[in-house]
């Protein structure tokens, strides 16, 4: 941790969605493998520095419930609501596998399509409960978000530094490269890149 008690290299872990009964616990959407390991790395810092120390994690639905330490009751964990929870990358252990990473270490990557375009850089990711996103800045324009899959990324190259995009289930396709016998392009409907 830096002097300000904030992480140096932090790695999102969680969220809090809210209470859950009235002794303080809180629902929480977990990112890593196991759901309840969510308090495995040691304690959880959010943005401005405080810390949480997971003393129980138990799988509910789509979320795991937990307790910590520093909240004691219902309105204290109320106002954890939204929430994000992170640990520092340090604390991580290292994949074990070369096809295995973190997507927090692919900021940064390039991106370029399969026939070799340059189609910018990653910067950051994205889940909004539907599987992950990339979010692309791309060399011009508006950043783009394409979906984090095989189809779409058949190619993560960590010695290059590079990710390769199929531009068809990216959704980076665009008009011209529809069929010429006025069939949809591979992929679906074409969309505008944002």
């Amino acid at each position: 941790m830096s002097e300000t008690g904030k992480l140096e290299n932090p790695v999102l872990l969680g969220v809090v969605g809210g209470a859950q009964g009235i002794k303080g616990e809180c629902r929480v959407r977990s990112f890593t493998a196991d759901p309840t390991d969510l308090g495995a790395y040691g304690p959880l810092v959010d943005a401005s520095g405080n810390r949480y120390t997971v003393l129980s994690a138990r799988v509910a639905k789509n979320v795991v419930v937990v307790r910590f330490k520093e909240v004691a009751d219902r309105n204290h964990a109320e106002r954890l609501n939204g929430r994000k929870l992170f640990v520092d990358r340090s604390v991580l252990p290292e994949p074990a596998d070369d096809d295995e990473f973190y997507l927090e270490d692919l900021v940064g990557y390039a991106v370029e399509t399969v026939a070799g375009d340059a189609v910018g850089t990653v910067i950051a990711f994205h889940d909004f409960n539907a599987g992950d996103i990339v979010e692309i800045r791309p060399t011009k324009g508006q950043t783009l978000m394409i979906p984090f899959s095989e189809a779409a990324i058949p190619v993560i190259d960590a010695e290059r530094r590079l990710m390769v995009v199929e531009p068809g289930p990216a959704g980076l396709a665009t008009p011209d490269d529809a069929p010429e016998d006025g069939g949809e392009a591979e992929g679906g409907a074409d969309r505008d890149a944002r």
